[in-house]
């Protein structure tokens, strides 16, 4: 009745609020038969998306899918070859991220843009600060209650004073989005914003997009985690290899079929039942009250031959430090560590390495890969003696060897010499882990091995991970998902604030068992003492 009244733009639509109040929401953005290439690899193939006022869209698909493309085109990082965009109703050309960002259309990226040195508020309106005596000195008290007066309106709790490299990383990723939204925003791009959230980060991350959307602000969720997708977002695009290949409401798809519409095939999620390592399999690494820095204490547990010997707990609980003090990247107080029945000394990573332990770390951009380099050079990174002949390089060997393990591992990239940035991240992951199989490690660290991949290349790397074992290679995985620990483990250990607060055989493990471990720090500690 009241909207047949309202003249209503074709690139609107009316919506009726849980008070039962009709407005005219608008078609904030149209991307249009989206066309881009690189050279040989045909990124995106005439894409379609669309953003609603209000809305929270979530974009999935595998890696190499097109997702972070298509959002470079939208924020201008990078030009379309062909298609079109319209914004608030006016065809739209983004020259570069700052003009999109002036045009109201901002993107918070996996990996935050900050300056630690600096604080809250300096980072917030770095460019834009606030002055005095006609713009001669900078007006520190205005600026900080710019960012106060904005921190209450988005409801966050921050101090514009602090340091931001002493905030946590929800934290900070709250800050870039409050940053974002000084500009006057309508579209806010959130690529993986979750990925290295605590549960709690998580749940404030949620309030502050669902305050957002009230406001009108339209939201593209970029993300790996599908049970999110229900639990924040109103409609749900697919890619694949470039392509559209869906648009649906959240309500009406679930998680199998947004998984089966990104890979093209089922893919199994069930936890595995039972251990397949035989009961008289030898220890492989045993590890003796280990104590390191404030998160290993007195740390013991071993590793048998072709096991798959899961870490779980909280963020903190001290899985990660444990790993590097094994691995000889941390400074180990006190305890030791046995190999194939042999105590050894190990102060270095390349002290691990000589034992036969590699370790894919959490951060494999940071400490796993040279991103700069090719697929080939990151290979080798960790047996280059072996492929010297006199004062040159083997060449050959080089290229035969890392081909070998390309086709091994289903690595998609162009060639040995493919600069390693180029890669999507579960083939980044793939070739980290071809580093450490062309050294012939017995002994693999996984840390967080899908973090920030998709469905389908977890996939690959859980059917990887299953081959090497019947090889005869053995492997810690620490994970934060429970589903991948169940799914995955011939037996758990769970750590808390520390200590290794409790082992499960996989028949015996759940979430809740874990969970429960995983939360009994203080009782740990009393039980100990």
């Amino acid at each position: 009745m009241v909207a047949a009244k309202l003249a209503i733009d074709p690139r609107s639509y009316t919506r009726i609020s849980e008070k039962g109040v009709v407005r005219v929401a608008t078609k904030l953005l149209s991307m249009e038969k989206i066309d881009k290439r690189f050279t040989s690899v045909h990124a995106l193939r005439q894409v379609n998306f669309d953003l609603d006022e209000g809305e929270i869209h979530a974009l999935v698909g595998e890696n190499g899918a097109g997702k972070s493309t298509l959002m470079k085109v939208l924020v201008g990082i990078n030009p379309k070859d062909s298609g079109q965009i319209h914004y608030m109703g006016h065809l739209f050309n983004p020259r570069d991220p700052k003009h999109a960002l002036e045009m109201g259309i901002g993107i918070i990226h996996q990996e935050l843009n900050m300056m630690d040195h600096l604080t809250v508020a300096q980072n917030i309106f770095i460019g834009r600060e606030s002055t005095m005596l006609g713009g001669i000195l900078l007006d520190k008290r205005e600026q900080n209650k710019r960012a106060e007066e904005l921190f209450t309106h988005l409801k966050m709790n921050i101090d514009p004073t602090e340091l931001v490299g002493r905030l946590t990383v929800g934290k900070q990723q709250m800050v870039e989005i409050a940053k974002a939204v000084s500009h006057r925003l309508r579209i806010l791009i959130l690529d993986e914003p979750t990925a290295a959230l605590t549960d709690t980060e998580i749940s404030e991350l949620f309030a502050i997009m669902r305050d957002l959307k009230r406001q009108g602000v339209g939201m593209i969720h970029i993300s790996h985690r599908l049970e999110e997708i229900h639990q924040i977002a109103d409609r749900v695009t697919v890619l694949r290899d470039g392509e559209l290949v869906d648009t649906k409401k959240t309500s009406e798809v679930t998680k199998a079929q947004i998984i089966n519409m990104m890979v093209g095939r089922v893919i199994y999620e069930q936890p595995k039942v039972k251990s397949t390592v035989p009961p008289d399999a030898p220890v492989v690494l045993r590890v003796h009250n280990l104590h390191a820095g404030k998160l290993v204490r007195d740390v013991s547990f071993s590793l048998h031959k072709g096991e798959i010997l899961g870490f779980s707990g909280l963020i903190g609980s001290g899985r990660t430090e444990t790993a590097r003090a094994i691995f000889g990247a941390d400074e180990v107080q006190s305890g030791w560590v046995e190999v194939n029945g042999r105590r050894v000394k190990i102060h270095s990573p390349e002290d691990a390495v000589s034992k036969g332990i590699g370790y894919l770390s959490e951060d494999r951009k940071r400490f796993g890969l040279a991103v700069n380099l090719s697929v080939k050079d990151n290979m080798v990174l960790a047996t280059l003696d072996q492929f010297e002949r006199g004062l040159f390089v083997n060449a050959k060997k080089v290229r035969e060897e890392t081909e070998k393990y390309i086709e091994r591992l289903s690595i998609k990239t162009p060639s040995i010499e493919q600069l390693l940035r180029n890669l999507s991240g579960g083939n980044q992951q793939k070739v980290v882990i071809a580093k450490w199989l062309i050294r012939n490690c017995d002994i693999l660290i996984f840390d967080e091995p899908t973090r920030g991949i998709d469905v389908g290349a977890k996939s690959e790397i859980y059917t990887l991970m299953n081959e090497l074992t019947k090889e005869g290679k053995s492997i810690i995985m620490i994970s934060s998902e429970l589903p991948e620990i169940l799914r995955m483990s011939d037996r758990v250990i769970v750590m808390c604030e520390g200590r290794i607060t409790g082992e499960l055989k996989i028949e015996e493990a759940s979430q809740e068992a874990i969970m429960s471990l995983a939360t009994m720090g203080h009782q740990a500690v009393l039980a100990g003492s």
